[in-house]
């Protein structure tokens, strides 16, 4: 019987060695990796493949939780964090199990006879892991960055950055002040995590930010575009319409 292979993603050394300690309870386990901070944990990841993965949410550069929107297939994972409030999301990511710091040792074994079980049933996860975020329910505050992947590049674009997004079948694309990106995640995401303050949905395949729009101009019978300070002309239906009256009171 292999191995069960394991990285080891956690900002905070006490955490990875406790971590460690508690394996050495466990047979036909090993501890292929451990990385402190996301965007070492994301290159260990794709190049390793591991089984099973231990990681942390609150970690510097890169979340775990933005980890995981940029992995294309992903291994098991029991998060490791002192915040509860990201429970639901984690669980709604199919993460194993969810353990709050400080754990003791038989609840972390508990995680871990799960993971290898659901691992050794060979009825691991391998949805992708785009497919699974847009399942997350909508986070208490809007998200203030998106992560994207283009290559073996990660990409960080804050929102501020953000111009218009524009719905591509499965996929949005995102256009922004230094060019755009292209996400698998739906528009409705990003209706409901976008500053509401700053962002309005046009139409079912846009939404732009407020302040990019130079003005509105009729197209036709009852349609209308909006013109961007770019020059892009973006269609507005009629519910997107009446969403921009209300937002620019005109």
């Amino acid at each position: 019987m292999e191995n069960i292979r394991i990285v080891i993603i956690d900002d905070e050394t006490p955490a990875r060695e406790i971590i460690k300690h508690y394996l050495k309870e466990v047979e036909s386990i090993e501890v292929i990796a451990e990385c402190a901070d996301g965007f070492t944990g994301l290159k260990t990841i794709s190049l390793l493949k591991p089984d099973l993965v231990f990681l942390d949410i609150q970690m510097p550069r890169l979340t775990g939780i933005e980890m995981i929107e940029v992995l294309t297939e992903k291994p098991e994972i029991i998060f490791t964090t002192a915040y509860d409030q990201f429970a639901i999301r984690a669980f709604e990511l199919n993460a194993v199990d969810y353990l709050m710091k400080p754990y003791q040792k038989r609840r972390f074994l508990e995680a871990v006879k799960k993971a290898i079980d659901k691992i050794r049933s060979e009825k691991g996860n391998k949805e992708p892991a785009s497919q699974i975020l847009s399942k997350l329910p909508e986070p208490a505050a809007p998200v203030n960055r998106i992560v994207v992947r283009k290559g073996n590049a990660i990409n960080l674009i804050p929102v501020e950055q953000i111009r218009y997004v524009e719905a591509q079948d499965d996929y949005v694309m995102i256009f922004h002040s230094s060019g755009k990106a292209l996400k698998q995640q739906t528009m409705k995401f990003y209706e409901d995590n976008l500053p509401k303050s700053d962002f309005v949905r046009i139409h079912r395949s846009y939404i732009v930010k407020v302040e990019e729009i130079k003005g509105i101009e009729p197209y036709g019978k009852d349609n209308h575009v909006a013109i961007l300070h770019s020059g892009d002309k973006l269609p507005v239906s009629r519910s997107g319409y009446k969403h921009l009256k209300e937002e620019l009171k005109f």
